[in-house]
């Protein structure tokens, strides 16, 4: 995953609904067109024309196509938090076992059926912005370390924060080679990627 800026990439937030609906139809259609032409020939003009909108709408909420790749990255990390959330709340207890299985389910769940994310997960494929708080996995793990502390009711811990992020490098790097070996994801190298994270995070979890 490529580095995503840490602001926001709106130049214009939605105020009302009916903005703030064009603005979803403008990520969708850039999420179904990555999936068609890569990100290479992705274009503002095409996002527009698929999203049914004029091109102007588009140049109202984003400056160029890595802004709308960008938005779109912050999306899928807004979504995938809600995903693990609505999977903890399904949990009856709150071992972190479970905990770090709903993790990595959603990212599966959501690796096999959304537009656009096996080009623009959590990051995009640009020239990388600077500094560990525009990394993407770097976002990811200050996310998930909130919802571990939050779910499983642990104090604040920077060696926490550490285990999350090699475990998200490892897993970010492992489930790409499941997905490369097989389209749906190479079964036994997924369930090497939820050993490793099991094992390596008992050592801050146990």
């Amino acid at each position: 995953m490529d580095p995503v800026p840490p602001a926001h990439p709106l130049r214009r937030a939605p105020v009302q609904q009916r903005s703030a609906d064009r603005l979803a139809r403008i990520l969708d259609a850039c999420a179904e067109l990555l999936d068609e032409t890569g990100y290479e020939n992705l274009s503002t003009r095409a996002v527009a024309v698929r999203a049914g909108v004029p091109i102007g709408s588009v140049y109202r909420f984003f400056g160029n196509k890595r802004a709308m790749a960008a938005a779109l990255a912050h999306r899928n990390l807004d979504r995938y938090a809600e995903g693990i959330t609505a999977r903890l709340a399904l949990l009856p207890d709150t071992h972190w076992r479970p905990v770090v299985d709903a993790v990595l389910d959603e990212y599966l769940a959501m690796k096999r059926t959304v537009p656009g994310f096996a080009l623009v997960d959590f990051g995009i494929p640009a020239p990388p912005a600077e500094g560990p708080a525009a990394d993407p996995n770097h976002q990811v793990a200050a996310r998930l370390t909130d919802l571990l502390r939050t779910h499983l009711g642990l104090a604040p811990d920077p060696a926490l924060g550490r285990a999350v992020l090699v475990a998200v490098e490892a897993t970010d790097a492992l489930v790409q080679l499941a997905f490369r070996s097989d389209p749906a994801g190479d079964p036994g190298i997924i369930d090497e990627t939820r050993a490793m994270m099991h094992a390596y995070l008992a050592r801050v979890l146990d």
